[in-house]
């Protein structure tokens, strides 16, 4: 047995990063004893909680942890969703959907996106949204997860994530990690005490002079950084050039129609706002750049495009796109907030906290804290950051607004030569890549590209191995295949009323 086990940890900070790492430990060390987990928050200290918008591998971290997921729909007072409806970023007046799941099906080996280009081409199939079973169903407000409904269904598997209400999930994963052994601390920490041959962290300290000692730091304490930044130091790497938004208010208001199954985010004149449904109420927020808007303007607009009354004051959030030099220094693991920010453009936030965790827990150390080991974490971080990184920056960079100057600067400014490489591939030929396991896949790349105004001037040549009749007819099977199954679906508010209404 290996004599250098780590015993402790110490998890600073609560919030939905907190709980998401201690409701982590429990289901992994549980009851055992073998590892205490403690989690240090403080009730004087707010957290960032606002509406949250996901992606599908939300479900995958609640399957592990044994979540039911109708007890936690209905827990968060949560709704479903299908993708992203973008309104006015290619042009003022245009909308496109960025679905989760697939365009069609590959043909003769060829990624189907080729065939249905090949119509586009030639004046036919203005979109390929009707292929897509995604956007298909979130036009119709129709929702269902996926059921056994016989071989080659798209019924069976259905990609979606969720909604839900960030301060909600963060109390069920706490009464859920509780339940399994981990402790909470309540206090204000203080002062950090660090080992003097090393710098390695040995303590906190809190306000009522408590000491809790641990072998390995988790810090969740937001912006502030308390452990990475605030004691160790260890820089910051800022992406504004790319992503000039540095600042967002956010507002809850009253819900006044259906729920949709899809989040909305809205281009402005200096940024944009989000739209996630809930089942008690709508998050909003407007997340901008304040070298091109004043705090009072940008509320204001907030204000002006609300679906329903504000149910509370505009609270506003600065902050800097970028992340942490490294994300583990020494015995200091920072997660959510504090290892750094992406803008929710694509609901990334929770997908990076639970990469995080998952990749701690696949090169967990022990007391010698393994610099290699420690060094691979940091890289593979860092290479999944730059690639949600270009992704986002991709929105600014295709639009063709020039009705502001922070469009201007947005459709001018000089991008990573992998972005660059990825859009210029696409408009030649149609071609999309995911490099090396990246988070977004083909059909991202083709949604947000094409939905922007980028089109290809050509497709795949082997998309030639089927004449025009054969494409024609089999993308029109494929096309009501997807309508027939769309239709087929409940619609979203009746599926929340039967399965997991609060």
């Amino acid at each position: 047995m290996n004599q250098n086990r780590i015993r402790s940890i110490c998890i600073v900070g609560g919030g939905t990063a907190g709980w998401m790492t201690a409701a982590a430990c429990a289901k992994i060390f549980g009851n055992k004893g073998e590892v205490s987990v403690t989690l240090v928050e403080s009730d004087d200290i707010g957290i960032i909680g606002v509406g949250e918008a996901t992606i599908p591998q939300m479900r995958m971290f609640n399957s592990l942890l044994g979540i039911d997921e109708d007890e936690f729909v209905r827990e968060t007072k949560g709704s479903f969703k299908f993708g992203i409806q973008f309104v006015d970023w290619g042009r003022l007046g245009t909308s496109y959907f960025h679905p989760f799941g697939s365009y069609g099906i590959p043909m003769e080996g060829v990624p189907f996106h080729h065939f249905w280009l090949k119509l586009h081409l030639a004046g036919e199939a203005p979109s390929p949204d009707p292929w897509n079973l995604q956007c298909t169903a979130a036009a119709r407000g129709k929702f269902m997860r996926g059921i056994n409904a016989g071989p080659k269904s798209l019924l069976n598997d259905i990609a979606y994530a969720y909604h839900f209400d960030a301060g909600l999930y963060a109390q069920y994963l706490r009464r859920y990690s509780e339940a399994r052994g981990i402790k909470r601390q309540e206090g204000k920490i203080v002062d950090v005490v660090q080992r003097g041959e090393d710098g390695f962290i040995e303590a906190v300290v809190l306000e009522s002079g408590t000491r809790v000692e641990a072998e390995l730091f988790i810090d969740c304490s937001g912006f502030r950084g308390l452990l990475i930044e605030q004691t160790l130091k260890t820089g910051y790497i800022d992406w504004s050039h790319w992503l000039p938004c540095d600042r967002a208010i956010a507002v809850p208001c009253e819900s006044v129609s259906e729920i949709t199954p899809y989040t909305r985010s809205t281009a402005r004149a200096a940024g944009w706002q989000w739209r996630i449904p809930l089942q008690h109420r709508i998050g909003n927020g407007h997340v901008f750049s304040s070298g091109f808007i004043s705090d009072d303007e940008a509320a204001e607009t907030l204000l002006a495009n609300l679906d329903g009354k504000p149910l509370a004051d505009p609270r506003v959030v600065p902050f800097k796109t970028g992340h942490r030099r490294k994300f583990w220094n020494k015995n200091v693991v920072a997660l959510g907030l504090a290892s750094g920010f992406m803008e929710p453009l694509e609901s990334t936030s929770i997908w990076l906290v639970q990469s995080a965790i998952g990749r701690l827990m696949a090169m967990f150390p022990d007391r010698t804290f393994s610099q290699a080991n420690i060094d691979r974490f940091n890289r593979l971080l860092i290479t999944e950051y730059e690639q949600i990184r270009d992704f986002l920056i991709l929105h600014y960079k295709a639009s063709e607004r020039s009705d502001s100057p922070f469009w201007d600067y947005c459709r001018n400014m000089d991008v990573p030569d992998r972005l660059t490489e990825k859009m210029v591939l696409f408009q030649e030929m149609g071609r999309c890549f995911r490099d090396n396991e990246e988070l977004f896949t083909e059909p991202s790349w083709l949604a947000v590209m094409f939905g922007q105004g980028i089109t290809p001037r050509a497709y795949d040549p082997m998309a030639d191995l089927l004449s025009m009749e054969e494409t024609r007819s089999r993308l029109e099977q494929i096309r009501t295949a997807v309508h027939n199954s769309a239709e087929y679906m409940p619609t979203h508010n009746q599926f929340i009323r039967d399965n997991c209404a609060a």
